[in-house]
């Protein structure tokens, strides 16, 4: 062919020139690629099989670095949790970014002043508009309320609460078995029905589907059992933390309608309506409510405005601050840690110079030296994350079961899948932290240096020296700032405790007295107080004579429990208009020997058994409002108007100001009415005694269930246990806050110890040389500790700086104590001195055994 018609025929059979090189080229880069892959695949199994032997070879240091990492992984992933839980994740409830809380403004007078009556609910879900519909439930429901009787056994004690009946609905809870309440079942003359918790459905009736539909003894009432709640509803965890519920009834509107304020709200937001506007109409409706508030007597008196606030924010919102605070805290436990195994990665690879030099010499890249020391890092962080997220696991487990704590929503706390994710993120993001600055620092070593470096006589690489030295300056500012924290919470916690209550709870116990004081056509109620007064009497009279007993008596509420209030009586003459907008002092309706159960402090007399519906009305206030309605004068004797259950009564005594509503806000006022003149909610038995209070619960419930065959199996629980309950969240934070600094004090101290260690068997040769010179042995011990003082020193003073600095943020977890209080920065400072002496000590102290002839010798 001609060399034109080859070309032609060359290109019909094989294509273009410039199209087979793009083919060659695009082969030849995917081979690359795949090499490429293929090679770092190699080369990542032989870095996890070389870091596998290294470490089980090195085994003690396996293990040291595995356990400080689990215990500070750990951590973080159980505080991270918590955070989850209570301000991260959503309520457990369908669209729960709808659900707000409907409040009136804060008052000084208890749950009355943040309820609202039968008449004001129903006004204000008629007149509001932002809603898909309003809800509530009963806010007055106390422990141990109810009573379950099965066959012949004695009545069995349980907590419920009287929900509206579209409370469920509302919220978007579903029975698991049964069905919810509808309106029909809270009017008058409903047959009595109830909706048990999964809870306790499965302890009390061992998860028996059959109990739907049947009738069951709930306080002397036959009760149909019409649904079955979800295991995951907890009314408990999410409106009253730390108390457990096992059953609702749904609350008669028109039975309580003359109870005054006894009603929560909540509601579901429409689609599309933000807090803002429904807080607009709030604004709007409430002068509205007021204003019918003035017609019916039983609509209320609502004064202020009506503030709705998203429902996620009333149960958790005034924790923020604290949880961001713990989160602070076991983030420095977490950079403690990095920095500890980062001086120990140190110390290890500074023995391992001429390896990683002789790698390098034989055509390691620097890259490939730090990825090496990288993936031993990710090996120990992913050790120490999976021991971590097992301790996290069960100090999670621990807490979700602890229910004498007062946190919402702690029963629900689990590790999620956004915990595990976060458990990843943090095993990696220390494994970085801790493991880049030796590997950075290793893979610049050649093999001259390593040479030279790797004599026992020769002195420290300066470089790593201020390296090692910045890394326990840092760690001691840490340990500084989390043992201000812990000190400062743990001052805030001594000061809460050694308040005086006004009351005296250590040797004083309570149970719930079961009774009945109605009397048929007891229209007045005389009749039904007559026979309270029978029963009460006789029931203290018999606890008295118990050996041991040195008072009792009877209260429906006890203090730091449930309260309200009747409105602000008037001292005899004074205009009443005087006292508008004091909202009423917290009312308590008690019998003879109450205040001294309690042991509270009285001026005056107290109630007697002949203070009885037909004589002179009498009360007893507290000094606070002693103070307030008469300056300058004895409260005795003298007379309030429009009180509770007359117009005129006697004040017989004053006693002491108590801690009712909350240990650490202002005591508030209380007016005490004897429970034969004034209809108690309920009562509970108050027993002081000499003897520890539960080596007299056999004897006391067996009085009670003498006098009483229908008494429940009631707990007798130690008054000190309602204060411990209502100290449990500050215990909580503060308990958590001094561990984690303890565990920094010890991993600074570890980490003082190593480095000052690791530098004294660098220096050998250098202390040999100086002991045979003549330096002697107190002078080598004293350089020692100096140079150990001298790091301590400048950590503590950057600690003290950053402590002083971030006081603002743990001012409102303080209880009459200074971000800036003197006293711990000093003790502070002291412990860590201690410390720092204590971790050099033992290093300066074998500096100063060198033999200087071994030492010589062994150079």
């Amino acid at each position: 062919m001609s060399p034109e018609a080859a070309r032609r025929e060359a290109f019909r059979q094989f294509g273009r020139v410039q199209e087979i090189e793009e083919i060659g080229v695009h082969i030849g880069d995917k081979m690359e690629r795949k090499k490429r892959l293929t090679d770092y695949g190699t080369d990542l199994l032989q870095d996890i099989r070389y870091t596998l032997r290294t470490l089980r070879r090195d085994a003690g240091f396996t293990t040291i670095a595995v356990l400080i990492l689990a215990l500070a992984i750990g951590a973080n992933i159980a505080v991270f949790s918590v955070v989850n839980t209570l301000l991260l994740r959503p309520l457990p409830f369908p669209n729960a970014h709808q659900l707000v809380w409907i409040a009136p403004p804060p008052t000084k007078c208890g749950q009355s002043c943040a309820t609202y009556s039968s008449d004001g609910f129903e006004e204000f879900r008629a007149m509001s508009r932002s809603y898909q519909d309003v809800t509530g439930y009963f806010a007055f429901s106390g422990p141990d309320n109810l009573s379950l009787k099965i066959g012949q056994s004695d009545p069995i004690p349980a907590t419920g609460i009287d929900v509206i009946s579209n409370f469920f609905q509302v919220l978007g809870v579903q029975p698991q078995l049964g069905r919810l309440f509808t309106p029909a079942d809270a009017r008058n003359g409903a047959q009595p029905v109830i909706v048990l918790s999964n809870a306790w459905w499965k302890r009390q009736f061992n998860a028996d589907p059959n109990i739907v539909g049947k009738a069951i003894d709930i306080s002397g009432t036959q009760t149909t059992v019409i649904g079955i709640l979800s295991a995951t509803f907890d009314f408990g965890a999410v409106f009253q933390p730390g108390t457990r519920y096992d059953a609702f009834t749904p609350l008669n509107l028109d039975q309580d309608r003359n109870y005054g304020n006894i009603v929560t709200f909540l509601g579901r937001l429409k689609p599309g309506v933000t807090v803002e506007q429904a807080k607009a109409e709030a604004a709007i409706v409430a002068p509205r409510l007021y204003f019918r508030a003035t017609i019916p007597a039983t609509l209320g008196n609502y004064t202020g405005s009506v503030v709705p606030v998203p429902l996620k924010d009333y149960i958790s919102g005034n924790l923020r601050r604290s949880l961001i605070v713990l989160w602070s805290a076991v983030g420095a436990i977490l950079l403690i840690a990095c920095v500890n195994l980062s001086n120990l990665l140190l110390a290890r690879a500074s023995a391992r110079s001429k390896e990683f030099a002789m790698r390098g010499a034989l055509g390691a890249s620097r890259a490939r030296v730090v990825r090496q020391l990288l993936t031993e890092s990710l090996m120990l962080s992913a050790a120490g994350a999976a021991l971590g997220l097992v301790f996290a696991g069960s100090l999670l487990f621990w807490l979700s079961h602890q229910g004498s704590i007062a946190l919402p929503l702690l029963a629900t706390l689990h590790i999620d899948l956004t915990s595990l994710l976060w458990t990843v993120l943090i095993a990696v993001v220390t494994a970085v932290c801790f493991g880049i600055l030796p590997g950075l620092r290793m893979a610049g070593v050649n093999l001259q240096e390593a040479l030279k470096d790797s004599g026992t006589g020769t002195g420290q690489s300066r470089k790593h020296e201020r390296i090692r030295s910045i890394l326990v300056v840092t760690e001691v500012a840490l340990a500084c700032m989390l043992l201000v924290g812990a000190g400062l919470l743990l001052r805030s916690f001594l000061k809460v405790v050694s308040l005086d209550l006004g009351f005296e709870p250590a040797r004083s116990a309570a149970v719930n007295v079961d009774f009945d004081d109605n009397v048929p056509g007891d229209k007045t109620g005389a009749l039904g107080a007559a026979k309270r007064g029978v029963i009460f009497q006789q029931v203290i009279s018999r606890v008295t004579a118990i050996p041991g007993v040195q008072a009792a008596g009877a209260s429906d509420y006890l203090p730091l429990g449930q309260n309200r209030a009747w409105g602000m009586p008037t001292p005899e003459g004074r205009n009443p208009n005087d006292f508008k907008g004091l909202g009423g002092p917290l009312v308590y309706v008690v019998t003879p020997g109450y205040v001294h159960a309690l042991g509270m402090r009285l001026h005056g007399r107290d109630f007697t058994w002949d203070d009885g519906p037909n004589s002179q009305a009498v009360v007893i206030i507290s000094a606070a409002m002693a103070r307030y309605l008469w300056p300058n004068e004895d409260a005795v004797g003298k007379i309030l108007v429009n009180t509770g259950t007359s117009n005129h009564a006697l004040v017989a005594g004053v006693v002491d100001d108590v801690h009712a509503d909350n240990i650490e806000a202002p005591t508030g006022w209380q007016i005490y009415y004897p429970m034969m003149q004034a209809g108690p909610n309920g009562a509970r038995l108050v027993v002081r005694t000499t003897l520890p209070p539960a080596t007299l619960a056999s004897s006391v419930m067996g009085v009670l269930h003498e006098l009483n065959p229908k008494q429940t199996k009631a707990e007798f629980l130690p008054v000190q246990s309602i204060v411990d309950h209502a100290n449990s969240p500050r215990r909580f934070f503060m308990l958590l806050v001094v561990s984690f600094a303890t565990l920094g004090l010890l991993l600074a101290a570890l980490g003082i110890y190593g480095v000052i260690s690791y530098s004294v068997t660098r220096q050998t040769q250098e202390i040999g040389i100086r002991m045979a010179l003549g330096s002697s042995a107190g002078r080598v011990q004293r350089k020692v500790l100096v140079s150990t003082l001298g790091l301590a020193l400048i950590g503590i003073v950057l600690g003290t700086a950053a402590s002083l600095a971030a006081g603002r943020l743990i001012a409102i977890m303080l209880f009459d104590v200074s971000p800036w209080d003197t006293t711990t920065f000093l003790c502070m400072a002291l412990t860590l001195i201690a410390v720092a002496v204590i971790s050099g000590y033992l290093p300066a102290r074998r500096a100063s055994h060198i033999n200087p002839m071994v030492a010589l010798r062994n150079n």
